[in-house]
């Protein structure tokens, strides 16, 4: 199977430093192959045979034994990162004119529901519940007005890893070389 990992909270502000390339080789000796990396964020396309629980185990285990670091990994198949990525608007975009991401979810927040748990002002920005991910994209002078920045610090904010939506199509990109 073709799957996606997506590491939350490394190489931010100087914190929980992990070098691509040695990621990489770890990934490999923990037995996954065609490993490719993108970025130094943490976003890791591969095969594997297992199912998405055993290589989420595998990956999480193998990272604190190499590098010492406690990093939640959230994997994702081909079938559910397509599902995500070809949800998002292709007139969206991370440039001079909007900010535009994808907040990836951990199955205890994924659902409907969550987005009953974001403060966002109405007729500010644009937002979607997609399974496994909340899309949201802003006009870059509104950022700030949107409400957004409030998720920082909450429950829901440590189920969530965050890629912009370049991010989300060069992986799935990546992804779809593999298959």
């Amino acid at each position: 199977m073709i799957y996606a990992a997506l590491l939350r909270g490394i190489n931010v502000g100087g914190n929980n430093k992990i070098n691509m390339k040695e990621l990489k080789e770890v990934f490999e000796q923990a037995g996954l192959s065609s490993v490719k990396t993108y970025i130094n964020s943490g976003n890791i396309v591969f095969k594997d045979a297992r199912n998405k629980e055993q290589v989420t185990l595998v990956l999480e285990e193998a990272i604190f034994e190499h590098f010492g670091l406690h990093i939640k990994v959230l994997v994702y198949s081909f079938d559910e990162y397509s599902r995500i990525a070809q949800a998002v608007p292709p007139e969206w975009a991370n440039d001079e004119r909007l900010k535009s991401d994808v907040l990836f979810l951990w199955e205890q927040a994924d659902g409907e529901g969550v987005l009953e748990q974001l403060t966002l002002k109405p007729g500010i920005g644009r937002v979607q519940y997609v399974p496994g991910a909340i899309l949201w994209s802003v006009d870059r002078g509104d950022v700030t007005k949107s409400g957004m920045a409030k998720i920082v610090g909450t429950k829901l904010y440590k189920l969530v890893t965050v890629r912009n939506v370049n991010t989300v199509r060069k992986i799935y990109k990546l992804m779809k070389e593999l298959e």
